[in-house]
C-alpha cells in the first residue's frame, strides 16, 4: 500500500528553491516528470516511502523534513554565495573529467588556509567546485572525510553569511559523511553554534547534551584531542543553556569543560580535526562570553586585561572574545572603549566583522548614545554595513 504524504508544497518550493525545473529534479532522482508535476499540483496526494527519499536525495533534504516541514522562503541570497548554495543543495554536477581523491586533497589546505583567515571571497571560488568534485567521489571511501571535512567549512561559512537553511543541510550532511569521532565532535560544535544563532536554544541544548554525553572520554585513557572534542561541546552546551536561562546547567556543563582544558593542559591549534582552538585560552573566553550574557561586564573586562588584547593565531574565538569586551565596554557607557576595541577587530579580521550582526548592534549602540560620530565610527558603520 502507498503511504500518505503531504509533500506537494515542499516538493515544489525547495525545488525552485534549489533552481531546478521538475525535468532537472527528474534526472535527478530517477522519478518521472509526469510523477513530480501530478505531486506538485495536489492531482496526487500520495506516494510510495521510497520515491519520497528519492526526491530528498536529490533535493539534499531529510525524507522526513521533506514530508513534514513547512519551507519558508529564505531571505534573497547575495550573488556572491550562490555557488556556494548550489555545491551544497543542488545534485551532482556532470562532469567530462573524473575527478581524482589526490586531487580534491591536494586543494584542501588552500581552503583551510583561506577559511581561517577569514577571506571568505577568495574561499568560494575554490570551495564550490571541490564539493562537487567530492560529490562526484561519494563512493570512494577515502574521499569521504574530505568530503565531511568540506561541507562542514561551507556550513560554517553559510552560518556566518545567515543562509540558514543552507548550512543545515551542509551539517546534516558533514554529518552523514563523517569518518571518525573527531569529524563528528567538530560537526555538532558548528551545528549547536547555527542553532543559537536561530535562537533555537532548546534544540541546541538537546544537541549538546546528546552529544556531551555520548563524547565523554575515560579520562585514564583519554587524548588531548578526545578532551578537545568533548570540551567543545560542552562549552556549546553551556553557551545555549546560560541563554536558556538555565544557569545551573550552564554552570555544570563550563566546569567540565574547564576540567577538560587543564587535563589538555595547553592552547591547542585549529586544523584538520577542529575549526576551533581549544585549551584554557578559549574556555576563558567562553567564560567572558557567558557573563555578558549574565550582565556582568565587570568580570568580562577583568578578564580581557588579564587575557590581554592579542590571541593565538588571531583566531575566530579571539576576535568574538573582543566583540564581547567592546559590548561589556558598551554596557559600562564606555564608548570611546568599545570603538577602540571594535576598531581593533576591524584591522585584523575586515571580512569576518563584516558578516557580524554582533558587531552591527553594538556600533549601532553606540551610535545611539552618542551626539556627534568620530571617523572612526563612521569607517566602522562602513565596515558592518550600520545605516547611519
Amino acid at each position: 500500500m502507498p503511504e500518505q504524504t503531504g509533500l506537494g508544497s515542499s516538493l515544489r518550493k525547495i525545488r525552485k528553491r534549489r533552481g531546478l525545473t521538475q525535468r532537472e529534479l527528474a534526472d535527478a532522482s530517477g522519478v518521472s516528470v509526469s510523477l513530480i508535476r501530478k505531486l506538485e499540483q495536489g492531482e496526487i496526494t500520495d506516494t510510495r516511502m521510497e520515491t519520497a527519499r528519492k526526491l530528498a536525495v536529490a533535493l539534499r533534504v531529510a525524507t522526513a523534513s521533506l514530508l513534514t516541514r513547512d519551507h519558508d522562503d529564505e531571505n534573497p541570497v547575495p550573488e556572491q554565495w550562490q555557488p556556494l548554495r548550489d555545491a551544497v543543495e543542488r545534485p551532482p554536477l556532470q562532469s567530462a573529467e573524473a575527478p581524482t581523491t589526490e586531487g580534491t586533497a591536494a586543494l584542501m589546505p588552500a581552503v583551510r588556509a583561506a577559511y581561517f583567515d577569514n577571506r571568505l571571497a577568495e574561499l568560494v571560488p575554490v570551495l564550490a567546485p571541490l564539493l562537487h568534485d567530492l560529490d562526484a567521489l561519494a563512493d570512494d571511501e577515502d574521499a569521504r572525510a574530505l568530503h565531511s571535512h568540506a561541507l562542514q567549512i561551507a556550513g560554517s561559512v553559510l552560518t556566518q553569511t545567515h543562509q540558514y537553511g543552507a548550512a543545515e543541510t551542509a551539517l546534516r550532511r558533514a554529518l552523514d559523511s563523517a569518518t571518525d569521532r573527531l569529524r563528528t565532535a567538530s560537526i555538532i560544535t558548528t551545528w549547536t553554534w547555527l542553532l543559537m544563532r536561530q535562537g533555537r536554544l532548546e534544540d541546541a541544548r538537546r544537541l549538546a547534551t546528546r552529544w556531551a554525553d555520548e563524547l565523554e572520554p575515560r579520562v585514564s585513557r583519554a587524548t588531548v584531542e578526545d578532551l578537545a572534542a568533548w570540551g567543545w561541546v560542552l562549552l556549546q552546551l553551556s553557551a545555549a543553556a546560560v541563554r536558556d536561562n538555565r544557569d545551573g546547567e550552564a554552570r555544570d556543563a563550563m566546569r567540565l569543560a574547564r576540567s577538560a582544558a587543564v587535563l589538555t593542559g595547553r592552547e591547542l591549534p585549529r586544523g584538520n580535526a577542529r575549526l576551533a582552538t581549544w585549551g584554557p585560552l578559549t574556555v576563558a573566553y567562553k567564560q567572558a562570553e557567558r557573563n555578558v550574557v549574565l550582565d556582568r561586564p565587570d568580570l568580562v573586562l577583568e578578564a580581557a586585561e588579564r587575557l590581554g588584547p592579542s590571541g593565538p593565531e588571531e583566531s575566530t574565538e579571539h576576535h568574538r572574545h573582543r566583540l564581547d569586551v567592546a559590548r561589556a565596554h558598551v554596557m559600562m557607557r564606555q564608548y570611546g572603549e568599545a570603538v577602540e576595541v571594535l576598531d581593533g577587530v576591524r584591522e585584523r579580521a575586515p571580512e569576518w566583522l563584516a558578516q557580524q550582526r554582533y558587531a552591527r548592534d553594538i556600533l549601532g549602540d553606540v551610535v545611539e548614545r552618542r551626539r556627534t560620530l568620530t571617523p572612526e565610527m563612521r569607517t566602522l558603520a562602513d565596515a558592518v554595513s550600520l545605516p547611519l
